[in-house]
């Protein structure tokens, strides 16, 4: 018998953990599987116009890009990853090459007066997205580039 409410009690507890996880584990979640995540500097290496970003502009640069306001996705029809890659544009992307562990991703971010664009490349998949950032958008310090 006191196996029956022990059993019913760890039921109990683990339903009640489906039906209203704890937040951390629903912020945990959905960081896995977010379109815009938050980047590390450690894991980033960043590169503007084929030069290096020093450390501390590439600190900024993140923590502006992490900051970030998701505005929309651009939808990439089958075929049309290389006009998303390199369009046919005056902008100079920052690429950032983000490397976790074995997974090995390159963000392309073109400027715009009022948004940024966001190509992200992952293996042969690419998205694209746009983020609204007023501190990269008018802020011509970080786009600057000091050679390493």
């Amino acid at each position: 018998m006191t196996w029956t409410v022990v059993f019913s009690l760890v039921i109990g507890i683990v339903i009640k953990m489906i039906m209203s996880p704890p937040s951390a584990v629903v912020a945990w979640i959905t960081s896995k599987f977010a379109l815009h995540a938050k980047l590390n500097p450690t894991d980033v290496n960043l590169t503007y116009n084929g030069k290096h970003l020093d450390e501390e502009e590439k600190i900024k640069f993140i923590d502006y890009f992490n900051e970030a306001t998701f505005l929309r996705k651009n939808h990439i029809f089958p075929g049309n990853e290389k006009l998303f890659l390199h369009p046919e544009t005056n902008v100079t992307p920052v690429v950032m090459n983000v490397n976790k562990g074995k997974t090995n991703i390159n963000i392309y971010v073109y400027r715009y007066d009022d948004h940024l664009d966001i190509v992200k490349q992952h293996k042969k998949k690419v998205v694209s997205y746009s983020v609204r950032s007023d501190n990269l958008s008018t802020s011509t310090k970080v786009f600057s580039v000091n050679a390493i």
